[in-house]
């Protein structure tokens, strides 16, 4: 049986998922409640693909959109061990936008 791969949420401990002890103050992470990317490198909907999510909380504050926060992500311990635990089947990003696009249409 293999270990569960953990979410962004529980590795940061950021208390933004539902539920969450900073939900009040913060609000939702959007990564939490993003359904269409679920499954995605093995994760509750968009906890495994939280870069390509719009209002992730990174170092303090709110972040942009996939275009603004990109080159933080990609720098990232979680970011970081998403790609190395997926090795091969890490999804391309191009793709991830891909499957919000069609879903918001």
């Amino acid at each position: 049986m293999s270990k569960k791969k953990l979410n962004c949420w529980e590795f940061k401990k950021c208390g933004r998922e539902p539920g969450g002890e900073n939900v009040i103050t913060l609000g939702v992470c959007p990564a939490s409640t993003e359904k269409s990317m679920d499954g995605i490198h093995r994760g509750d909907n968009a906890g495994r693909s939280c870069w390509i999510i719009a209002g992730t909380y990174c170092g303090g504050k709110v972040q942009g959109n996939f275009a603004a926060k990109l080159e933080n992500c990609t720098k990232c311990d979680f970011f970081q061990i998403v790609i190395t635990e997926e090795k091969t089947e890490v999804q391309d990003a191009i793709d991830l936008l891909e499957v919000l696009k069609i879903v918001t249409r």
